[in-house]
């Protein structure tokens, strides 16, 4: 699958999407933790190199956070500012529905997150209407498009849901936001961006969670009959 004929007709035709206000976004001044998520993302696109297309927005999940906190970032790299909004993971990572990600994999059929470095393709309509495509480009995420994980909007990602739940819903380890912010999604981390997703912990204030304070998380490897570890990182 090539990205130019992922990204063909559909970046043109959804130009025209109009984006809800924002009313949902968290919006910051560039302060400590604003600079720390510069410096990931531009780390991340020189990672990518020539193969980046896009490099005014990169998309940073922190999954060191709860889902009831805004924790996907959102990082302006030509305006110098950062906007925040929720998103899920998925339950596979996360079997008590406690709102923490417990753990990452790369597994088909895990239901799991992945964490890494990601590319973002074109739109299309799928099970979930619009969703972006995405290609894992590490070892622990190069799954990503095999196993159908894409952004996508998603009612349990609604701050009416987290209103009434305190924690967001689960998706089968997709990055399933809020209609509002997901459109913004669609027209500035769509066609040839980075996402970046790991567990970073960092608060608003720029320090960092301790892990006392949150799950010990992990990447899932299983491990042989010999008790050799394996290569490929998964749910077992």
């Amino acid at each position: 699958m090539k990205r130019r004929e992922l990204l063909s007709g559909s970046v043109a035709a959804g130009l025209t999407l109009a984006v809800r206000p924002r009313v949902f976004a968290q919006a910051s001044p560039l302060g400590m933790r604003d600079r720390k998520l510069f410096e990931i993302a531009k780390l991340q696109q020189e990672k990518l190199g020539s193969a980046l297309w896009r490099s005014d927005f990169v998309g940073i999940a922190d999954f060191g956070l709860r889902s009831s906190e805004p924790r996907f970032h959102f990082v302006n790299m030509e305006g110098g500012t950062v906007e925040s909004f929720y998103v899920c993971h998925g339950d596979g990572s996360d079997p008590d529905h406690d709102g923490w990600l417990n753990w990452f994999s790369n597994e088909d059929g895990s239901h799991c997150t992945s964490k890494g470095t990601y590319m973002t393709y074109g739109w299309y309509t799928g099970r979930y209407g619009t969703s972006i495509r995405l290609e894992g480009l590490d070892p622990t995420n190069s799954n990503a498009l095999n196993r159908a994980i894409v952004m996508h909007r998603a009612r349990y990602a609604e701050p009416e849901f987290l209103a009434k739940w305190g924690k967001l819903g689960r998706s089968n380890g997709c990055f399933a936001m809020g209609d509002a912010s997901f459109k913004q999604a669609l027209l500035q981390l769509g066609g040839g961006r980075v996402l970046f997703a790991d567990s970073l912990g960092l608060r608003a204030d720029g320090s960092v969670i301790p892990m006392s304070e949150r799950r010990d998380i992990e990447v899932l490897t299983p491990e042989n009959p010999n008790g050799e570890q394996l290569l490929n990182p998964g749910a077992y």
